[in-house]
Order: structure tokens, then C-alpha cells, then sequence
């Protein structure tokens, strides 16, 4: 898989979890465990995308 692949999977998995974050805030009690796992995902995502850039 070329970096550009990678960068396109890893900017739908990062969509995803951010859809993910906003369901799980959305309900009546959020878990704030699974939003913080979520948000600690998210930026692993978004370093590891801008690490691909050249960012």
C-alpha cells in the first residue's frame, strides 16, 4: 500500500471515529471513557496522516 493509500484509509478511519465521538456525546449519558479512548485514537490517526504528508 503507497503512502497515498495509507493516508486515504487513515483519513476514513479518522472520519469514523470523529462520527463515532459526536453519536457517543449525543446520548443521554456518555461514556466519557470511550470518548476519551476515541479522542486519543482520533490524534494517533491524525499524527500518523500528517507524518505521511510531510506535515
Amino acid at each position: 500500500m503507497g503512502n497515498k493509500d495509507r493516508i486515504v484509509s487513515l483519513e476514513t478511519r479518522h472520519h469514523e471515529l470523529e462520527e463515532a465521538i459526536h453519536a457517543e456525546n449525543t446520548r443521554p449519558h456518555p461514556d466519557e471513557d470511550q470518548i476519551h479512548t476515541l479522542k486519543k485514537e482520533k490524534l494517533k490517526i491524525k499524527d500518523e496522516i500528517n507524518s505521511l504528508s510531510g506535515v
